[in-house]
């Protein structure tokens, strides 16, 4: 028997922003870290510490991304050629192409409801592609890339351009993010959000707001 689909959720005319990383997808899981730490080959610590150390570059887009392997490379002592740069790109970029099946199905109920949708993410522009054409894509209004627009959460300036981009008001502003501190920039400019764990209490807070 097929699943049943939930019950519409309508918000108008307060618009949803949803984040993507572990929010829209799901975190890389140990297997992917576990090949991407094996090719990259040295010490678990010391790559995962220059792994983020360097990241804001690249959601920012003032990095680009064979710079921002040469910076991982210079903390840890590595030596990549640039083939084996386009491989560690590849397998760090696969980790993170995901999704998680409750969210989706969220996202679902508010587009059944009329519900207006837009993603907003910390991520390089090589992530611009998939978050726009991706199976996923057509349910957003927009979609805001913090590689392309220069600008990243929780600075007030992003949520602001994303604010006047979709032609609301800063109290239609719904944003849902895994990090306290983005949903809190939002908050901060006269928005709402949730905070998100998983997606029972995701439903839970949305339906609550319908």
């Amino acid at each position: 028997m097929p699943p049943t689909a939930a019950a519409p959720i309508c918000l108008s005319p307060r618009v949803v922003v949803f984040d993507y990383g572990e929010v829209i997808s799901r975190e890389p899981t140990t297997a992917d870290r576990t090949t991407l730490l094996a090719r990259a080959g040295v010490a678990h610590e010391p790559f995962w510490v220059a792994y983020w150390a360097h990241r804001d570059g690249l959601d920012r887009g003032t990095t680009s991304i064979a710079e921002y392997w040469g910076a991982v490379a210079r903390d840890t002592g590595a030596q990549w050629s640039p083939v084996d740069v386009h491989e560690l790109w590849a397998i760090d970029h696969r980790g993170w192409l995901s999704v998680d099946v409750g969210t989706l199905g969220v996202l679902h109920a508010l587009a059944a409801g009329g519900t207006r949708l837009a993603l907003l993410s910390n991520a390089g522009r090589d992530f611009g592609g998939w978050l726009r054409h991706g199976s996923f894509g057509p349910l957003f209004e927009r979609v805001f890339v913090s590689g392309k627009l220069g600008l990243v959460k929780p600075d007030a300036a992003i949520y602001e351009h994303v604010i006047a981009e979709l032609g609301i008001e800063a109290s239609e502003f719904l944003f849902v993010d895994n990090k306290s501190e983005n949903v809190e920039g939002a908050r901060a400019v006269g928005g709402d959000g949730h905070v998100f764990t998983d997606a029972a209490g995701l439903e839970s807070w949305l339906r609550a707001l319908a």
